[in-house]
């Protein structure tokens, strides 16, 4: 085995992690031996993963991989059949249905599909990040003046704080993205998930929508686990790359070690199947 393509529980893996803790100290995720199936169906199989503060980790793999079911394990949204997943501190496989509203309020996510209110302002949609803690008052007669104070820096930050006002239906693809970035923000997650926040822009808005959440990592020392399909957006933004086929932990190593030939191994014809992930 080659020292850039590590399978889960290998000395190189364990070396690297080791590593890892040295340079960002514990990890604020922790996957151990997970398995998640449904009925006679194995989606993942002995799944191990560690994310650590300010990186972005990209996971990769062929469509029905794996890859959503993973990050809806992480938040209790899809059923795990044995092994351990940690979360920002919590056990995720003993958590209560109150306990789990908590894990997903420390957890920000980022989809594909934006999923914005589109008849809403910009700033509107920001501001629902906050209604985990906003409580019942302000989520029925409306939001703090801190609340919108801190909307509006985040919608600096992503660059579109001159669109606040508009609504988020008017907006183009890319700047739609920032305003779920900038909703999962405000939250202030201690982990973000972004699942295939890129797979509908084209390659340049993709890239700076990876530059950005990158960003977010090393500034403000969130995880960031970010699934792709497209190798080189990976191979350029991502600190670390997570392969996944068939259900199982292929690929675990930096992303300098890597390149298009020793990922090939999650695409070749053996690995691809047309079922969409689970």
């Amino acid at each position: 085995m080659s020292a850039a393509v590590r399978t889960a529980g290998s000395p190189d893996a364990a070396r690297g992690l080791r590593s890892l803790e040295t340079e960002h100290g514990l990890p604020l995720v922790t996957v151990r031996d997970l398995y998640v199936s449904y009925g006679e169906q194995a989606v993942l199989e002995g799944f191990d993963l560690d994310l650590f503060p300010g990186e972005l980790v990209a996971l990769l793999g062929a469509s029905g991989s794996g890859k959503s079911t993973l990050m809806k394990s992480l938040t209790g949204f899809a059923p795990v059949t044995s092994g351990s997943a940690r979360v920002a501190g919590h056990d995720v496989t003993q958590l209560a249905r109150g306990e789990l509203r908590v894990l997903r309020s420390q957890v920000g996510q980022v989809f594909q599909q934006f999923n914005l209110i589109p008849r809403l302002s910009v700033l509107t949609n920001v501001l629902t990040g906050a209604l985990h803690g906003a409580g019942a008052i302000n989520a029925v007669g409306g939001f703090s003046g801190a609340h919108r104070r801190r909307a509006m820096e985040l919608l600096d930050r992503v660059g579109i704080a001159h669109k606040a006002t508009m609504p988020a239906r008017s907006l183009s693809g890319g700047q739609q993205q920032r305003v779920a970035i900038a909703r999962a923000l405000m939250q202030q997650p201690k982990v973000l998930l972004a699942d295939e926040p890129v797979a509908s822009l084209d390659p340049k808005l993709a890239g700076s929508v990876l530059r950005l959440l990158r960003e977010i990592a090393t500034h403000d020392g969130i995880p960031v686990l970010v699934s792709l399909h497209v190798l080189p957006l990976a191979l350029t933004h991502s600190d670390r790359i997570v392969g996944l086929r068939h259900g199982r932990m292929l690929v675990s190593a930096p992303t300098a070690e890597l390149d298009p030939t020793k990922l090939a191994v999650l695409y070749d014809e053996e690995g691809r199947h047309d079922d969409d992930d689970h």
